[in-house]
């Protein structure tokens, strides 16, 4: 069989329900998703300096009947990975990206709590937006899209609203198999549950890896550390409250995102701001206002 190549990619927001979004389409018949979930090759120069061969390779399994996809996040982060969308048009001359996208304020919000989990910061999220961009520029999804709608078209892109995932599960889901050209609707399985939840995030700590996640450290935690023990362990190792960005930081950050979200008016068919991020209900989605 011939190499294969995705035809799809999932390509952010991050923090935005995309790993929840990956496995309900690695579940159903005829899509074939890449593990691992985000192989960055497009994005990454070490990634894509392992070679062609290597990335054909994650389809390698895929049936020929198989549509095949990727969902990798870097893939929407600039200025970080300048070099995503010349390598993507070089080797897939008509791909299709689907974008998920949340209120920006509650994915930057979510992208702190996953910083500060993995000890990247550890410093309160008001300090943390000023002394780290990406925080800011992975919710200006205007500017992260702009390049793929001008490179690829507007209709190469699917735009998918996190309050849809979250309220309206199967009719997302059929929309994004129209979109990808499932031969068949998709079904959403409720048995599958949602990825990445940030209030369950642990911060990590030398030798986390260690001491939490391999099973022999496991098995002995269960079977000499009393469990109200692990438990207040585990809650000091927990953020105990969500973290809560001050007006002044607020107001510059509505007014950063409402300059970038008009730009996607258009090609939305409604005006997005932080007021009024979501899509009326005459859209057919769940209508929310900030949060």
């Amino acid at each position: 069989m011939a190499p294969r190549l995705p035809s799809f990619f999932i390509i952010g927001a991050m923090k935005s329900a995309t790993s929840t979004l990956h496995n309900q389409l690695a579940v159903q018949p005829n899509i074939f998703m890449s593990t691992p979930k985000e192989p960055n090759f497009f994005s990454d120069d070490a990634m894509y300096a392992q070679g062609i061969d290597w990335y054909q390779a994650l389809f390698g399994t895929a049936k020929a009947t198989d549509i095949c996809g990727e969902s990798s996040t870097h893939y929407s982060k600039l200025p970080d990975y300048p070099k995503t969308i010349a390598r993507l048009k070089l080797l897939i001359p008509q791909p299709k990206f689907i974008y998920v996208m949340r209120h920006p304020i509650e994915r930057l919000v979510s992208h702190y709590i996953h910083l500060w989990s993995e000890s990247v910061v550890s410093c309160d999220i008001n300090q943390a937006i000023d002394s780290n961009p990406e925080l800011i520029n992975y919710s200006c999804y205007g500017r992260q899209l702009a390049p793929y709608l001008e490179t690829f078209g507007a209709a190469s892109v699917l735009p998918v609203f996190f309050q849809a995932l979250k309220y309206q599960p199967a009719q997302t889901l059929e929309r994004v198999g129209e979109f990808i050209g499932a031969p068949v609707p998709l079904i959403w399985d409720d048995r599958l549950l949602a990825d990445n939840v940030s209030q369950a995030r642990i911060r990590k700590f030398p030798g986390y890896r260690l001491l939490v996640e391999s099973a022999l450290m496991t098995r002995l935690r269960r079977r000499l550390v009393p469990q109200n023990w692990r438990d207040g362990v585990k809650g000091r190792l927990r953020m105990q409250e969500r973290p809560l960005i001050d007006c002044h930081q607020r107001q510059k950050l509505e007014e950063i995102f409402d300059q970038d979200l008009a730009a996607l008016g258009s090609w939305l068919g409604f005006a997005p701001t932080c007021k009024q991020f979501y899509p009326p209900p005459a859209e057919g989605l769940e209508n929310q206002s900030a949060p």
